[in-house]
């Protein structure tokens, strides 16, 4: 819909007067009348009429100009009269293949041509609402999306404050974990986003930990076999815990949950994968939880120098842990590195 300022028809015709053409219109709206198919570019070089009404006769390529007016993106869809004489069939085609959205055949008739014109006005407008209720629509659905997702993720992170609350070392455990799967995701040539997924996700891979006693995850010593078993059961409580969700990231969290323990070589739990019958996040999580609870003081161990951390990375590629995981892992090393000074364990020196 044009603006006030704006004409809402543009009459293009060569003929001397113009006049009776434009007042066909120009009580109802606002008028402009051209004489060459130059000016009317120009007059629509930015905004586009509700109609353009054109009369092909001599001095106006009347058909050339419909073609240009398609060229424009903004007037790809606005509504186009011709008035010309000729043969009728002929004369419609050619001017439907250059882009005319209806034809009036000379001779004309004055009441006819301004029934036409206002219907064609009438859906230009009409379209035009069209697509700004299908704007705004849009921005809606961009904002709801938005604040979903902002919600999942403040979701994830109550979980993570959850975990935290059983271990105080775990939050910066899970921010170590995340930052070295969004390396290995950089280093595996995966897209930021799905980086950035995988990292929130994976900071939720112990959350069945919640389901442990603190007898079992605080003993200083070996556990018997018994408590194990019990501990082995967190991944399989934290896919329970996460994986009938509605939200896409607590459904990748549930994964991970379940596969972080998992070894390339079929040797891990809960269901004993090999390869890549284990999904990809569980590869990930898995070299980065292993990495970080190396080089991590625990109640039951102490942490590992980097350097030696990374050597039994290397010696489990192919065993315990996916070799590309572990070749993306080193490839970003001093990225993990500039990550655990400045988030440190507390490990050996």
């Amino acid at each position: 819909m044009t603006n006030a300022a704006d004409p809402a028809v543009v009459v293009v015709t060569a003929r001397p007067d113009p006049g009776g053409l434009t007042r066909l219109f120009a009580l109802a709206y606002p008028t402009l009348a051209l004489a060459e198919a130059g000016a009317a570019l120009a007059a629509l070089e930015t905004r586009a009429a509700d109609l353009v009404l054109v009369e092909a006769g001599p001095g106006l390529d009347a058909l050339g100009l419909i073609r240009g007016l398609r060229l424009r993106p903004h007037l790809a869809h606005m509504s186009v009269l011709l008035v010309a004489g000729g043969e009728p069939a002929e004369t419609r085609r050619l001017a439907l293949e250059a882009g005319a959205t209806d034809v009036v055949l000379a001779p004309l008739d004055a009441s006819d041509l301004a029934l036409r014109g206002r219907n064609l006005i009438a859906l230009a407008r009409a379209q035009e609402a069209v697509e700004i209720q299908a704007r705004t629509l849009s921005r809606e659905v961009e904002q709801a999306v938005a604040e979903s997702q902002e919600r999942e993720r403040e979701i994830i992170r109550r979980l993570m404050l959850a975990a935290e609350f059983r271990d105080d070392q775990a939050g910066d455990h899970l921010t170590r974990v995340a930052g070295c799967v969004l390396a290995i995701a950089d280093g595996l040539g995966l897209s930021e986003e799905e980086g950035n997924d995988i990292a929130l996700a994976s900071t939720m891979h112990d959350i069945g930990k919640i389901g442990v006693a603190d007898s079992i995850l605080r003993k200083p010593g070996p556990l018997t076999e018994p408590e194990r078993n019990e501990m082995m059961q967190h991944a399989l409580r934290g896919y329970r815990m996460l994986h009938d969700s509605p939200s896409r990231l607590l459904r990748l969290a549930a994964e991970i949950a379940l596969t972080h323990h998992e070894r390339w070589d079929g040797a891990g739990y809960p269901q004993g994968l090999r390869g890549t019958e284990i999904p990809l996040p569980g590869r990930i999580t898995a070299v980065a939880d292993v990495f970080d609870a190396l080089i991590s003081t625990r109640v039951y161990k102490p942490g590992w120098p980097l350097e030696r951390a990374r050597r039994f990375l290397e010696e489990q590629s192919g065993a315990h842990f996916d070799p590309g995981c572990v070749a993306a892992f080193l490839s970003r090393w001093e990225d993990v590195v500039a990550l655990v000074e400045e988030r440190p364990a507390d490990r050996a020196a």
